[in-house]
């Protein structure tokens, strides 16, 4: 019967004379050195079950295998064990098995009882002539055999195969001496060694698996070296890749534990100027209180005393305001402001007045943005940092930029960009933007590239034409609220003033809007600043507006156009946002839109990519006008304001493709940022708080004035404060000249994620601050809604101006809240005060002096 296909079994029984079969093939000398000579032997134990099948022994490879196995098995644990079976009896074939493993060349097998097997293995089947597949093994070529007997096993422990046969032979195999080849390979060397390459001639037979008797012979004993020397290099690599592993475990422990220690270190240093900043703002809510003391008790002094040799630490604090924040009361001259820093214990030795000046006032109003920069949020790394509503800018179209900006048409470096450009701009460039601005400003003829001039943002324009426009002690007029960015680009650069047409929210009637401009309002403050002596050159229009988010019609725009030509004033319009309408029933009209200026000599249009195409880190703005005396004026001063050679060749190539800004980009900006305004604007509804309801720009004008406990910057600034304490950045009223407190700027035109986080903390701040204060409801004349808000740089004031006609009562109720939000009085007794600031205290006891 063929089972040759038959799956293999492992619990098949052998009887003892197909075990002496199974051995005597199995056994033979040739057989060990193929079966250790090669990895995979199931072929050999195919053959032998080939032999076996002739026999009439139907047994497949598999199962031949499996029984050499076992035995081998069985052979080792009775050797361990001296040779004898649990019952004390030896093991039948454990001799055969012995010689077989310990490469004895003879064996014999006989009767089990009483007889010997004498007969050779295959001297049947070769005397039929049949050809055997182990002939060539030379099992009849020596015929001396061993005779091995085996005593009979009774034992009640079955034995692993049944009894063999009365009697059965070993053939003798042939072979030389193996130890001696053995030596012999040993002293040859390695096989690929010239020596392992000696031809040594003998009669050779093929094995069934391609080896002949005397290259296995001659190299049994080099195949059995070489494999140990193999194994032995195996296991030296496997140690070395083990200690690799286990120094580059420890490597990376070390990174990690410094990763850990630097963690840490950072953590202690956030820590700390967390509490310096804590320290700051205590010390300057202290300097506010004692600056309400100075000023109670001037106010309680007799009036007959010259309160003009000791200047009250509330002009002291107060005096970065002053010089911008005059509507109609005359000029402040930097005399003036030099007496003030006089008594200023905080000014610099090493600066001029006006270093002192400048490093107050930037120290004053960059307070939140610093903060925000000392903490920033950050969804995976930092979760509980600030967020930022207060910066105007667009983060909603940072993909398509960074798209666009890197295509490979932008990345063009030819020798005259690298070069001195012409100061007003690159030729290219001037052309481009004259293109641009004719056509999405719907100018009624092209413009002209020479009255293009090039400049790194819009701040670089605002203080290159008042230095053109204005002479020192000059004041130029502008409308409040307006972004706060315009006083440090036209003050603190070339010390011009600005003059406040201060607008209310208050709607007189239903025709009206709040913080409506109106020319009214305009000639009332130019008239009282000239009485005054006010000598005011220019007037600032924001179209569309920031923060109030006011689209001016083409009509109210040529009447305040009218309205400069009258007092031959000039207009300087940005026009920044005019891209960033984003409601189709909003229509934005720019000047360069009007079939005739009633004064284009002094009409001039500022606009940069900064807001429009969300790209605030490109510093690049333009001017337009026709006026060549103030466009070489101001070009004289691009030599410390130009734009870098590739940065010019960028913005020509973004300008001059309009299929992809208008089907792609303005399409994409416009939906996200009404998305945005939208979501921002639903959950102002919500939590009850008013607002101006505008569609242009990245921010909305809020109304927080009922959560003030009084109507004054002072609380004004206290609530920014609680948004800022509880990571959340906004831009509060004064930092854009508003004339009423509490009034905010929030920015929505940020990622989802932001704003529902930063809505949460707001509504957070609202909700204790009302429930702990118990506001009362404020009567607001203005209709809700919502303003859009922009700014880029951030300006918090930390003072607050009180008017000539202001009480001792104002004072009273400035002085109740700045104690109930401070336990200052409980911290700081009179004498430790007067160890800790001896200079104030001097000054506190001169004021006590006068009582």
């Amino acid at each position: 019967m063929d089972i040759r296909g038959k799956k293999y079994e492992r619990g098949s029984n052998w009887s003892d004379p197909e075990v002496v079969e199974l051995l005597q093939l199995w056994g033979n000398e040739s057989v060990q050195m193929e079966l250790e000579s090669c990895l995979r032997n199931q072929h050999v134990f195919n053959r032998i079950a080939d032999v076996l099948r002739e026999k009439g022994i139907h047994r497949t490879g598999d199962q031949c295998r499996e029984k050499i196995k076992k035995m081998k098995l069985e052979y080792r644990r009775l050797k361990d064990n001296n040779k004898t079976l649990r019952s004390g009896r030896a093991w039948k074939f454990y001799e055969v098995m012995d010689r077989v493993l310990t490469h004895r060349r003879t064996l014999s097998y006989g009767s089990l009882g009483t007889g010997v097997l004498s007969q050779p293995l295959l001297q049947g089947t070769m005397s039929e002539g049949f050809h055997h597949p182990f002939a060539q093994y030379g099992h009849t070529q020596h015929p001396e055999l061993m005779e091995v007997k085996c005593e009979e096993v009774q034992s009640d422990v079955q034995c692993l195969t049944p009894e063999p046969p009365p009697s059965m032979t070993y053939i003798q195999d042939s072979g030389g001496e193996q130890e001696e080849e053995d030596r012999v390979m040993l002293d040859r060397g390695p096989p690929d060694s010239p020596i392992s390459r000696v031809e040594i001639p003998a009669e050779v037979s093929v094995s069934p698996s391609g080896f002949s008797e005397s290259n296995m012979a001659g190299s049994a004993g080099q195949q059995r070296f070489w494999r140990k020397r193999k194994v032995q290099e195996s296991l030296d690599e496997l140690v070395a890749q083990m200690l690799a592993a286990q120094r580059a475990s420890e490597d990376r422990f070390l990174q990690l534990e410094e990763r850990r220690m630097e963690q840490e270190q950072e953590a202690e240093e956030r820590r700390l100027r967390l509490e310096e900043r804590r320290l700051q703002l205590d010390r300057q809510h202290e300097l506010r209180m004692f600056s309400l003391f100075s000023q109670m008790l001037g106010m309680l002094r007799p009036q007959g005393g010259d309160s003009s040799q000791h200047p009250s630490t509330e002009s002291v604090y107060s005096h970065e305001a002053e010089p911008m924040s005059r509507s109609g009361t005359g000029n402040v001259q930097e005399s003036e402001l030099a007496e003030v820093y006089n008594c200023n214990q905080f000014s610099s030795p090493y600066l001029s007045t006006r270093g002192n000046i400048l490093s107050s006032f930037r120290g004053s109003s960059e307070e939140g943005y610093r903060a925000y920069h000392e903490d920033k949020y950050d969804e995976d790394k930092n979760p509980n940092g600030i967020i930022n509503f207060g910066t105007s800018e667009n983060k909603l179209c940072f993909d398509l930029m960074s798209k666009r900006l890197t295509q490979s048409d932008m990345n063009v470096m030819e020798p005259p960009l690298l070069q001195y450009p012409d100061w007003k701009g690159h030729t290219f460039l001037r052309e481009e933007v004259a293109r641009f601005l004719t056509y999405y400003c719907k100018a009624p003829s092209p413009l002209s590239t020479e009255n293009v001039v090039i400049l790194n943002g819009c701040g670089s324009l605002f203080s290159s034409l008042a230095a053109v426009l204005c002479d020192p002690g000059d004041s130029i007029l502008i409308a409040t609220p307006f972004y706060g960015g315009i006083t440090q680009s036209i003050f603190l650069y070339s010390g011009i003033k600005l003059v406040y047409v201060h607008l209310e929210s208050k709607v007189a009637s239903p025709a009206t809007r709040p913080f409506q401009l109106t020319v009214q309002k305009l000639e009332t403050t130019l008239q009282s600043a000239r009485e005054e002596g006010s000598s005011v050159k220019a007037l600032i229009l924001i179209n569309p507006h920031n923060p109030l988010g006011d689209v001016y019609s083409a009509a109210e725009m040529l009447e305040f156009l009218e309205f400069a030509k009258r007092h031959s004033l000039h207009v300087i319009v940005d026009e920044i946002y005019m891209l960033s309408v984003f409601d189709e029933a909003t229509s934005f009209h720019s000047v360069l839109s009007l079939d005739k200026l009633p004064d284009p000599q002094r009409t001039h249009v500022m606009w940069g990519i900064s807001k429009d195409f969300a790209v605030s880190g490109i510093r690049f703005g333009m001017l337009y006008s026709q006026n060549q005396d103030v466009c070489n004026g101001v070009a004289s001063l691009c030599y410390f304001h130009g734009v870098c050679g590739p940065i010019q060749f960028k913005m020509a190539q973004l300008l001059r493709d309009r299929d992809w800004i208008n089907q792609v980009y303005l399409r994409v900006n416009h939906t996200r940022l009404q998305a945005a305004q939208s979501y921002v604007a639903e959950e102002l509804r919500s939590m009850g708080v008013p607002f101006l309801n505008r569609r242009a720009g990245f921010f909305i004008w809020i109304d927080f004035r009922k959560y003030l406990r009084a109507p004054t910057f002072e609380e004004e600034v206290i609530l920014w404060r609680s948004f800022l304490d509880n990571k959340v950045l906004l831009s509060c009223g004064k930092a854009f000249e508003c004339s009423e407190p509490g009034w905010f700027r929030v920015i929505f035109s940020d990622k989802t994620h932001r704003l529902q986080l930063g809505m949460q903390r707001i509504c957070k701040v609202l909700e204790a601050r009302e429930r702990d204060l118990q506001l009362e409801t404020h009567t607001q004349g203005d209709e809700e809604g919502k303003a859009d808000s922009t700014d880029e740089v951030i300006y918090i004031s930390s003072h607050h101006e009180i008017s000539s006609s202001s009480g001792l009562g104002d004072l009273i109720s400035q002085l109740q809240s700045q104690l109930r939000s401070s336990d200052w009085l409980q911290r700081n007794t009179v004498e430790s005060f007067a160890q800790q600031n001896p200079e104030v205290y001097q000054v506190y006891s001169k004021f006590m002096g006068k009582q």
